[in-house]
């Protein structure tokens, strides 16, 4: 057990944890994150997480708000947008090929993010994802603020119509627990609840910046002291139409109008022609998506110049292709939300043996036949439903042999690598300093659990 081993690299005093010996820790990382997330016992895995989260920031890897940044982008874009990453498999070992990046590049501004959605069907609850995170951190020796964000924190239209009060108390604990579990940032998404039926913009966007308001005034009574949360809004669906000036000035002036805080929004998701997951085509191959990038920067200057946010945000980007990347910096957009090119990379790589990915895919044709529709070929099915396959079947994933997984990763790490370069979020380390000053909010570790 990896556990024993700390004993002399790691002292709990009082609860509190200090790190004698950082390349030991590093040394034991992978045994030690893998013993914590397959932990059976419920109360020792969830210490187990706890200390190898404080474990990390005693090493310097810190849990943090991006708020300090973005209020710079709102003063003066910085020429760079955000990547914020969902890692949905292979989550330790595609994270630490994001930090080997982010070393070698000098990026410091990026964010790893996880859906309302994919905590589900992944099946890693805010606690863990953090944890993985870090640990990946430690164990690449990256020091610094790390960006985790709750991503799509989603009121669900038909759940909300028919019980808005349960659906919002499930997103207020849903806040709570994220940010307990040292998610610092947040994006709120009421942009479902939008009513097109009613005959001012203003009223259409109504349900949604007042519930937005209501669950950011959450946000700010159960972050830590000495925290602001980065929070972000939304004003379009994002696969329905484009969003336009009238709809962020609608949003933002209501907001604003209803939040009774001192720090609001720090940026907003529009729509501008992209799609979760991208359009599948019968074949299984991708659309080619036409974005509208003349809308993203015309709502990002209007976001700064008149409400001093940091930009706006692009959602469902990561199935376009490498060459339309540069365009984000060039149109002022400050954050951009990459998820499933990742996962694409992880299930078509050629290294990935034929017989474990036809294992996954009989798994989810057998587990998920329900959610098949009527005119969706075979391919259609797999490609929107392989998103499922990590979370059940997670040990095995996580059980594939380094001479499997390493060619994996070095795919998805020149992928980070092309991102960040078209991103221009190389050599960002130095304004991250500047702006963002870590706090390390102490957990206090059950030493006696641990038997350390």
């Amino acid at each position: 057990m990896a556990i024993e081993g700390l004993r002399n690299a790691v002292e709990v005093k009082d609860g509190f944890v200090t790190v004698k010996d950082k390349n030991a820790v590093r040394t034991m990382m992978d045994g030690l994150i893998y013993n914590a997330v397959f932990e059976p016992d419920d109360e020792k895995r969830k210490a187990l997480f706890i200390l190898i989260k404080e474990i990390a920031k005693a090493c310097g890897a810190v849990p943090s708000s991006i708020q300090g940044l973005y209020e710079e982008m709102g003063r003066n874009y910085p020429g760079f947008t955000v990547p914020a990453m969902n890692i949905r498999g292979l989550t330790y070992d595609a994270a630490k090929a994001v930090f080997r990046k982010a070393l070698e590049m000098k990026a410091g501004a990026m964010i790893f993010e996880i859906a309302r959605s994919e905590i589900g069907y992944t099946k890693q609850r805010p606690l863990e994802y953090a944890t993985v995170v870090l640990a990946a951190a430690v164990k690449e020796g990256y020091e610094g603020p790390v960006f985790i964000q709750g991503d799509h924190f989603q009121l669900v239209r038909k759940n909300y119509l028919g019980d808005p009060a349960a659906e919002t108390n499930y997103v207020r604990g849903l806040i709570t627990e994220a940010i307990e579990a040292e998610f610092y940032n947040i994006d709120i998404d009421s942009s479902t609840l939008v009513d097109l039926d009613k005959p001012t913009v203003k009223e259409q966007q109504g349900p949604n910046f007042e519930k937005t308001a209501e669950l950011a005034a959450h946000v700010r009574q159960v972050q830590p002291s000495g925290i602001n949360v980065s929070i972000g809004g939304e004003i379009g669906e994002i696969g329905s139409k484009n969003s336009n000036p009238e709809e962020l000035k609608a949003y933002l002036d209501g907001f604003n109008e209803t939040f009774k805080g001192t720090k609001g929004l720090s940026k907003l998701s529009v729509q501008t022609g992209t799609s979760h997951g991208g359009v599948v085509l019968p074949d299984g191959s991708l659309a080619k998506v036409k974005i509208d990038f003349d809308t993203l920067r015309v709502l990002s200057d209007m976001a700064r110049k008149e409400y001093g946010l940091s930009g706006c945000v692009q959602h469902g980007a990561s199935t376009l292709p490498d060459e339309a990347f540069h365009m984000f910096p060039q149109t002022g957009t400050s954050e951009v939300h990459l998820a499933t090119g990742f996962q694409n990379i992880i299930y078509d790589s050629s290294h990935l043996p034929r017989g474990f990915r036809n294992e996954v895919y009989d798994f989810i044709k057998k587990e998920y036949a329900k959610e098949k529709k009527e005119n969706q070929t075979e391919e259609q099915f797999i490609y929107s439903t392989r998103k499922k396959g990590f979370g059940p079947i997670k040990k095995q994933w996580w059980d594939l042999p380094s001479d499997v997984k390493g060619p994996i990763m070095k795919e998805l790490e020149d992928k980070f690598g092309l991102l960040f370069s078209e991103l221009k979020v190389g050599n960002t380390v130095d304004i991250v300093k500047k702006t963002v000053k870590p706090v390390a909010v102490k957990k206090e570790v059950k030493s006696g659990l641990l038997g350390i």
